[in-house]
């Protein structure tokens, strides 16, 4: 599953500072900073989601990512490879160097570092 924008910043904050209240998620984003109800809303579909939980102090409380950001990236890569470049590496990578303008020692670090994890044992 995706996330807008306004989650994926508020998710950012949570995988940053790795559990926090709504007060501190504020003071991590950027002036102008939205309302206080705004980030609360955000935070609360993020739970419905279910990227986010929450410990209850009182009528206080502290939320954490239930959702890595090594997992998100994942997903969220995979599912532009596959909506934008019909699953194809090569045409994802093409597109990076055309419009891009990625240089060739550039490509040629990317192609290293995936013959090495190629190399890896399997487990």
């Amino acid at each position: 599953m995706e996330l807008t924008r306004a989650e994926e910043e508020i998710m950012q904050i949570l995988w940053k500072i790795g559990k926090g209240f709504v007060k501190n998620i504020l003071e991590h984003l950027p002036e102008p900073r939205p309302a206080y109800n705004t980030v609360s809303t955000i935070v609360r579909i993020l739970e419905t989601k279910g990227f986010v939980d929450h410990t209850a102090y009182g009528k206080s409380h502290e939320y954490y990512p239930l959702v890595g950001k090594d997992a998100y990236r994942k997903n969220y890569l995979n599912s532009m490879l596959h909506n934008y470049f019909g699953g194809s590496f090569r045409q994802m990578a093409s597109f990076f160097v055309k419009n891009e303008k990625m240089d060739l020692r550039e490509l040629e670090e990317i192609m290293n570092l995936m013959k090495q994890e190629l190399e890896k044992p399997k487990f």
